[in-house]
């Protein structure tokens, strides 16, 4: 008997989508679990994206611009502790797919996660990281009398 293949309305975004992250230096396709095709460099995941046929669901590292993404109603802090350290998730059930958006969030999560040499060959600055906090200066100890 023959496997039928739904399709989504999603799937030819998830496709392009695919395409553009698989164009950046180094990255491959890898499926760490059922139900995912996602976007790898140096075995380092930057994008988990759904299968076609599923519910459109992408998941970046966004640095940069993860305040602003977490506005959009349709996204939400990774789950499994992820959110702390950037990562988004967007989930569309049957709402149309802002392409655009989401290719400038492959690159941002790509520059995030790929070794720095690969980035340069985007020719242009790596992803902004969060600074480092100040350190205060130290305090100076007074300095001591001279005797008399």
């Amino acid at each position: 008997m023959a496997k039928t293949t739904k399709k989504a309305a999603s799937d030819p975004a998830l496709k392009e989508l695919r395409a553009y992250g698989l164009a950046l230096p180094g990255a491959h396709t890898k499926s760490p679990w059922p139900g995912h095709l996602d976007l790898a460099v140096n075995d380092k995941t930057f994008a988990y994206l759904s299968i076609d046929g599923e519910p459109f669901s992408i998941g970046c590292k966004l640095p940069a611009s993860q305040s602003v993404a977490l506005m959009l109603p349709f996204v939400t802090p990774m789950a499994y502790g992820l959110g702390k350290s950037g990562w988004v998730s967007a989930q569309l059930a049957d709402q149309p797919v802002p392409v655009e958006m989401f290719k400038a969030w492959i690159e941002e999560s790509y520059r995030a996660q790929a070794p720095k040499k690969l980035v340069a060959q985007l020719g242009a600055q790596p992803a902004p990281t969060k600074k480092p906090a100040k350190k205060k200066p130290a305090k100076k100890k007074p300095a001591k009398k001279k005797r008399a």
